[in-house]
Protein backbone atom coordinates (compact mmCIF):
# COMPACT_ATOMS: atom_id res chain seq x y z
CA UNK A 1 0.00 0.00 0.00
CA UNK A 2 2.84 2.29 0.37
CA UNK A 3 3.83 2.39 -2.99
CA UNK A 4 -0.10 3.35 -4.19
CA UNK A 5 -0.59 6.05 -1.28
CA UNK A 6 1.77 9.35 -1.44
CA UNK A 7 3.23 10.80 1.88
CA UNK A 8 0.14 13.07 1.64
CA UNK A 9 -2.50 10.13 1.99
CA UNK A 10 -4.05 10.83 -1.15
CA UNK A 11 -3.85 7.78 -4.00
CA UNK A 12 -0.75 7.95 -6.03
CA UNK A 13 -0.31 9.14 -9.53
CA UNK A 14 -1.45 5.89 -12.50
CA UNK A 15 3.19 7.31 -13.41
CA UNK A 16 3.74 6.33 -9.52
CA UNK A 17 1.49 3.00 -9.27
CA UNK A 18 3.07 2.04 -12.93
CA UNK A 19 6.46 1.95 -11.28
CA UNK A 20 5.15 0.61 -8.36
CA UNK A 21 4.83 -2.99 -10.46
CA UNK A 22 7.62 -2.36 -11.93
CA UNK A 23 9.41 -2.13 -9.45
CA UNK A 24 7.64 -5.54 -7.51
CA UNK A 25 8.12 -7.36 -11.30
CA UNK A 26 12.25 -6.58 -11.13
CA UNK A 27 12.04 -7.60 -7.32
CA UNK A 28 10.19 -10.72 -8.19
CA UNK A 29 12.90 -11.19 -11.58
CA UNK A 30 16.04 -10.63 -8.94
CA UNK A 31 14.25 -13.26 -6.67
CA UNK A 32 13.97 -16.14 -9.42
CA UNK A 33 17.06 -15.85 -10.76
CA UNK A 34 19.26 -16.13 -7.10
CA UNK A 35 16.85 -19.10 -6.44
CA UNK A 36 17.97 -20.77 -10.35
CA UNK A 37 21.62 -19.51 -9.34
CA UNK A 38 21.53 -21.18 -6.16
CA UNK A 39 20.43 -24.35 -7.51
CA UNK A 40 22.97 -24.60 -10.14
CA UNK A 41 25.59 -23.67 -7.64
CA UNK A 42 24.71 -26.12 -5.26
CA UNK A 43 24.31 -28.90 -8.35
CA UNK A 44 27.80 -28.22 -9.07
CA UNK A 45 28.87 -27.66 -5.83
CA UNK A 46 27.73 -31.24 -4.87
CA UNK A 47 29.61 -33.05 -8.25
CA UNK A 48 33.11 -30.44 -7.42
CA UNK A 49 33.01 -32.04 -3.59
CA UNK A 50 32.13 -35.36 -4.48
CA UNK A 51 31.17 -36.53 -8.16
CA UNK A 52 33.33 -38.22 -10.65
CA UNK A 53 36.65 -36.97 -12.12
CA UNK A 54 35.84 -33.13 -14.48
CA UNK A 55 36.75 -33.15 -17.94
CA UNK A 56 36.71 -30.33 -20.31
CA UNK A 57 33.05 -29.85 -21.86
CA UNK A 58 32.13 -32.41 -24.69
CA UNK A 59 35.55 -34.26 -23.66
CA UNK A 60 35.89 -37.90 -24.37
CA UNK A 61 36.23 -40.51 -21.36
CA UNK A 62 40.29 -40.91 -21.67
CA UNK A 63 41.09 -37.09 -21.82
CA UNK A 64 42.93 -34.98 -19.45
CA UNK A 65 40.95 -34.74 -15.91
CA UNK A 66 41.01 -31.06 -14.68
CA UNK A 67 39.49 -31.37 -11.47
CA UNK A 68 39.71 -34.65 -8.68
CA UNK A 69 36.87 -34.35 -6.36
CA UNK A 70 38.17 -35.17 -2.67
CA UNK A 71 35.09 -37.74 -1.79
CA UNK A 72 32.99 -39.82 -3.99
CA UNK A 73 29.19 -39.64 -3.62
CA UNK A 74 27.19 -42.32 -5.61
CA UNK A 75 24.39 -40.12 -6.09
CA UNK A 76 26.90 -37.44 -7.59
CA UNK A 77 27.74 -39.80 -10.45
CA UNK A 78 27.36 -38.16 -14.38
CA UNK A 79 24.54 -40.69 -14.59
CA UNK A 80 22.54 -39.40 -11.78
CA UNK A 81 23.40 -36.01 -11.88
CA UNK A 82 24.92 -34.45 -15.61
CA UNK A 83 26.89 -31.10 -15.48
CA UNK A 84 24.75 -28.10 -16.29
CA UNK A 85 26.87 -27.40 -19.27
CA UNK A 86 26.10 -31.20 -20.91
CA UNK A 87 22.39 -30.36 -20.43
CA UNK A 88 22.96 -27.02 -22.04
CA UNK A 89 25.38 -28.64 -24.61
CA UNK A 90 22.49 -31.38 -25.19
CA UNK A 91 20.14 -28.72 -26.89
CA UNK A 92 22.54 -27.64 -29.44
CA UNK A 93 23.19 -31.76 -30.45
CA UNK A 94 20.71 -34.06 -32.79
CA UNK A 95 17.92 -35.08 -30.86
CA UNK A 96 18.79 -38.70 -32.01
CA UNK A 97 21.84 -40.11 -34.31
CA UNK A 98 21.43 -38.54 -37.81
CA UNK A 99 18.31 -36.86 -37.50
CA UNK A 100 18.47 -33.21 -38.88
CA UNK A 101 16.76 -31.35 -35.98
CA UNK A 102 18.39 -30.67 -32.48
CA UNK A 103 17.38 -31.38 -29.34
CA UNK A 104 16.19 -27.76 -28.84
CA UNK A 105 14.18 -27.82 -32.11
CA UNK A 106 12.50 -30.80 -31.10
CA UNK A 107 11.70 -30.10 -27.71
CA UNK A 108 10.22 -26.81 -28.73
CA UNK A 109 7.71 -28.52 -31.67
CA UNK A 110 7.09 -30.90 -28.77
CA UNK A 111 6.04 -28.18 -25.88
CA UNK A 112 4.18 -26.38 -28.52
CA UNK A 113 1.96 -29.45 -29.40
CA UNK A 114 1.51 -29.94 -25.32
CA UNK A 115 0.63 -26.19 -24.63
CA UNK A 116 -2.10 -26.92 -27.42
CA UNK A 117 -3.80 -29.50 -25.71
CA UNK A 118 -3.26 -27.81 -22.13
CA UNK A 119 -4.44 -24.29 -23.36
CA UNK A 120 -8.30 -26.29 -24.80
CA UNK A 121 -8.24 -28.30 -21.48
CA UNK A 122 -7.33 -25.03 -19.24
CA UNK A 123 -9.70 -23.36 -20.82
CA UNK A 124 -12.64 -25.74 -20.62
CA UNK A 125 -11.91 -26.63 -17.21
CA UNK A 126 -11.85 -22.83 -16.26
CA UNK A 127 -15.38 -22.40 -17.64
CA UNK A 128 -16.69 -25.57 -16.10
CA UNK A 129 -15.16 -24.19 -12.71
CA UNK A 130 -16.56 -20.90 -13.22
CA UNK A 131 -19.79 -22.43 -14.21
CA UNK A 132 -20.05 -24.46 -11.03
CA UNK A 133 -18.71 -22.14 -8.50
CA UNK A 134 -21.61 -19.75 -9.63
CA UNK A 135 -24.31 -22.48 -9.29
CA UNK A 136 -23.49 -23.66 -5.98
CA UNK A 137 -23.30 -19.48 -4.86
CA UNK A 138 -26.37 -19.26 -6.04
CA UNK A 139 -27.97 -22.75 -4.66
CA UNK A 140 -26.86 -23.63 -1.45
CA UNK A 141 -28.64 -26.78 -1.86
CA UNK A 142 -26.30 -27.89 -4.34
CA UNK A 143 -23.27 -26.18 -2.49
CA UNK A 144 -24.07 -28.54 0.32
CA UNK A 145 -24.68 -31.33 -1.83
CA UNK A 146 -21.90 -31.24 -4.49
CA UNK A 147 -19.16 -29.44 -2.95
CA UNK A 148 -17.64 -32.87 -1.10
CA UNK A 149 -17.64 -34.50 -4.18
CA UNK A 150 -15.82 -31.96 -6.12
CA UNK A 151 -13.14 -31.96 -3.48
CA UNK A 152 -13.29 -35.82 -3.78
CA UNK A 153 -12.69 -36.09 -7.08
CA UNK A 154 -9.35 -34.87 -6.36
CA UNK A 155 -8.33 -37.91 -4.00
CA UNK A 156 -7.76 -40.00 -7.15
CA UNK A 157 -4.65 -40.40 -8.87
CA UNK A 158 -4.57 -38.92 -12.11
CA UNK A 159 -1.82 -41.88 -13.15
CA UNK A 160 -4.73 -44.20 -12.48
CA UNK A 161 -7.77 -42.64 -13.87
CA UNK A 162 -6.24 -41.46 -17.11
CA UNK A 163 -5.94 -44.97 -18.62
CA UNK A 164 -9.41 -45.20 -17.89
CA UNK A 165 -10.39 -42.01 -20.04
CA UNK A 166 -8.37 -43.23 -22.78
CA UNK A 167 -10.56 -46.04 -23.16
CA UNK A 168 -13.62 -44.29 -22.37
CA UNK A 169 -12.61 -42.10 -25.62
CA UNK A 170 -11.57 -44.93 -27.36
CA UNK A 171 -14.79 -46.01 -27.90
CA UNK A 172 -16.11 -42.53 -29.19
CA UNK A 173 -17.56 -42.73 -32.58
CA UNK A 174 -17.27 -40.41 -35.78
CA UNK A 175 -12.99 -39.75 -34.87
CA UNK A 176 -10.34 -41.03 -36.17
CA UNK A 177 -8.06 -42.82 -33.18
CA UNK A 178 -5.22 -39.71 -33.43
CA UNK A 179 -8.21 -37.24 -32.54
CA UNK A 180 -9.68 -39.63 -29.86
CA UNK A 181 -6.28 -39.76 -27.65
CA UNK A 182 -6.43 -35.97 -27.75
CA UNK A 183 -9.97 -35.82 -26.56
CA UNK A 184 -8.09 -37.88 -23.87
CA UNK A 185 -5.43 -35.67 -23.19
CA UNK A 186 -7.47 -32.68 -23.05
CA UNK A 187 -10.19 -34.39 -20.72
CA UNK A 188 -7.44 -35.04 -18.51
CA UNK A 189 -6.39 -31.32 -18.15
CA UNK A 190 -9.46 -30.22 -17.93
CA UNK A 191 -10.23 -32.65 -14.76
CA UNK A 192 -6.80 -31.25 -12.99
CA UNK A 193 -7.97 -27.41 -13.87
CA UNK A 194 -11.44 -27.15 -13.22
CA UNK A 195 -11.16 -27.64 -9.12
CA UNK A 196 -8.88 -25.08 -7.96
CA UNK A 197 -11.16 -22.41 -10.25
CA UNK A 198 -14.16 -23.93 -8.37
CA UNK A 199 -13.00 -23.80 -5.09
CA UNK A 200 -11.41 -20.20 -5.49
CA UNK A 201 -14.49 -18.61 -6.93
CA UNK A 202 -16.84 -20.29 -4.22
CA UNK A 203 -14.98 -18.25 -2.41
CA UNK A 204 -14.56 -15.42 -4.60
CA UNK A 205 -17.89 -14.37 -5.89
CA UNK A 206 -19.23 -13.85 -2.13
CA UNK A 207 -15.63 -11.30 -1.60
CA UNK A 208 -18.15 -8.25 -2.23
CA UNK A 209 -18.67 -5.84 -0.36
CA UNK A 210 -21.96 -6.35 1.49
CA UNK A 211 -23.41 -2.46 1.42
CA UNK A 212 -22.84 -2.46 -2.49
CA UNK A 213 -25.16 -5.65 -2.18
CA UNK A 214 -27.14 -3.37 -0.06
CA UNK A 215 -27.33 -0.95 -2.86
CA UNK A 216 -27.76 -2.94 -5.59
CA UNK A 217 -30.95 -4.88 -4.14
CA UNK A 218 -32.24 -1.27 -3.50
CA UNK A 219 -32.15 -0.33 -6.74
CA UNK A 220 -33.95 -3.64 -7.71
CA UNK A 221 -31.23 -5.28 -9.65
CA UNK A 222 -31.38 -8.72 -10.96
CA UNK A 223 -29.38 -11.89 -10.14
CA UNK A 224 -27.85 -11.48 -13.49
CA UNK A 225 -26.89 -7.76 -12.93
CA UNK A 226 -25.83 -8.49 -9.30
CA UNK A 227 -23.59 -11.44 -10.70
CA UNK A 228 -22.25 -9.25 -14.01
CA UNK A 229 -21.55 -5.88 -12.17
CA UNK A 230 -20.79 -6.47 -8.33
CA UNK A 231 -19.89 -10.79 -7.52
CA UNK A 232 -18.06 -10.84 -10.76
CA UNK A 233 -15.80 -7.41 -10.36
CA UNK A 234 -15.18 -8.63 -6.65
CA UNK A 235 -13.68 -12.22 -7.84
CA UNK A 236 -11.32 -11.08 -10.09
CA UNK A 237 -7.91 -11.79 -7.71
CA UNK A 238 -9.88 -14.91 -6.64
CA UNK A 239 -10.15 -16.16 -10.63
CA UNK A 240 -6.70 -14.96 -11.60
CA UNK A 241 -5.26 -16.71 -8.74
CA UNK A 242 -7.03 -20.20 -9.54
CA UNK A 243 -6.22 -19.60 -13.40
CA UNK A 244 -3.03 -19.30 -12.26
CA UNK A 245 -2.84 -22.46 -10.33
CA UNK A 246 -5.33 -24.12 -12.94
CA UNK A 247 -2.42 -23.36 -16.43
CA UNK A 248 0.49 -25.28 -14.57
CA UNK A 249 -1.77 -28.05 -13.76
CA UNK A 250 -3.35 -28.30 -16.99
CA UNK A 251 0.38 -28.34 -17.92
CA UNK A 252 1.00 -31.70 -15.61
CA UNK A 253 -2.49 -33.22 -17.02
CA UNK A 254 -1.57 -32.94 -20.72
CA UNK A 255 2.06 -34.51 -20.12
CA UNK A 256 0.46 -37.47 -18.41
CA UNK A 257 -2.63 -37.79 -20.57
CA UNK A 258 -0.01 -38.15 -23.63
CA UNK A 259 2.03 -40.70 -22.23
CA UNK A 260 -1.43 -42.79 -21.56
CA UNK A 261 -2.23 -41.86 -24.58
CA UNK A 262 0.76 -43.03 -26.14
CA UNK A 263 0.78 -39.60 -28.35
CA UNK A 264 3.96 -39.29 -29.99
CA UNK A 265 4.21 -35.73 -30.57
CA UNK A 266 4.21 -33.95 -27.19
CA UNK A 267 6.04 -34.33 -24.24
CA UNK A 268 4.73 -36.28 -22.04
CA UNK A 269 6.18 -39.22 -24.78
CA UNK A 270 9.41 -37.51 -25.33
CA UNK A 271 10.34 -37.99 -21.41
CA UNK A 272 8.65 -41.18 -21.64
CA UNK A 273 10.90 -42.47 -24.54
CA UNK A 274 14.38 -40.68 -23.13
CA UNK A 275 13.66 -42.06 -19.60
CA UNK A 276 13.82 -45.33 -21.73
CA UNK A 277 17.47 -44.52 -23.10
CA UNK A 278 18.43 -42.73 -19.71
CA UNK A 279 21.64 -44.83 -19.15
CA UNK A 280 23.04 -43.87 -22.85
CA UNK A 281 22.11 -40.03 -22.66
CA UNK A 282 20.78 -38.72 -19.21
CA UNK A 283 21.21 -35.09 -20.22
CA UNK A 284 18.31 -35.50 -22.98
CA UNK A 285 15.81 -36.77 -20.19
CA UNK A 286 16.88 -33.75 -18.07
CA UNK A 287 16.66 -31.43 -21.15
CA UNK A 288 13.15 -32.64 -21.70
CA UNK A 289 12.18 -32.08 -18.18
CA UNK A 290 13.86 -28.50 -18.27
CA UNK A 291 11.48 -28.05 -21.22
CA UNK A 292 8.45 -29.11 -19.35
CA UNK A 293 8.76 -27.07 -16.37
CA UNK A 294 9.56 -23.66 -19.05
CA UNK A 295 6.52 -24.55 -20.43
CA UNK A 296 4.43 -24.18 -17.51
CA UNK A 297 6.33 -21.77 -16.42
CA UNK A 298 5.73 -19.59 -19.43
CA UNK A 299 2.00 -20.42 -19.01
CA UNK A 300 2.36 -18.96 -15.58
CA UNK A 301 3.21 -16.10 -16.72
CA UNK A 302 0.95 -15.22 -19.42
CA UNK A 303 -1.79 -15.44 -16.44
CA UNK A 304 0.38 -13.44 -14.58
CA UNK A 305 0.79 -10.36 -17.31
CA UNK A 306 -3.13 -10.73 -17.68
CA UNK A 307 -3.59 -10.39 -14.29
CA UNK A 308 -1.65 -7.29 -14.00
CA UNK A 309 -2.84 -5.47 -16.92
CA UNK A 310 -6.66 -6.55 -15.84
CA UNK A 311 -6.18 -5.80 -11.99
CA UNK A 312 -4.25 -2.61 -12.85
CA UNK A 313 -2.54 -2.27 -9.18
CA UNK A 314 -5.32 -4.40 -7.51
CA UNK A 315 -3.60 -6.91 -4.54
CA UNK A 316 -3.95 -9.98 -5.48
CA UNK A 317 -6.30 -12.78 -3.67
CA UNK A 318 -4.78 -15.30 -1.19
CA UNK A 319 -6.76 -18.04 -1.45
Amino acid sequence: MASAVAVSGRPASPRAAASGRVRRIARGAVRTIAILAIVALVWEGVKFLGGVPWRAPGAELGSPVIHQPPFRWAFANDLNLPHLWTIANAFAQPFQRGADVSLAQYLFGAALYTWREAAIGFALGAALGLLLSTLFVHVRLLERALVPYVVASQTIPIIALAPIIVIWTGNIQGFDPATRRVIAVVIVATYLTFFPVTIAMIRGLRSFDPRAMELMRSYAATRWEIYRKLRLPASLPYLFTSLKIAATASVVGAIIGEDTGAIQAGLGRVITTFAQYYITGPEKLWAAILAAALLGIAFFFVLRTAELLTLRGRSAATT
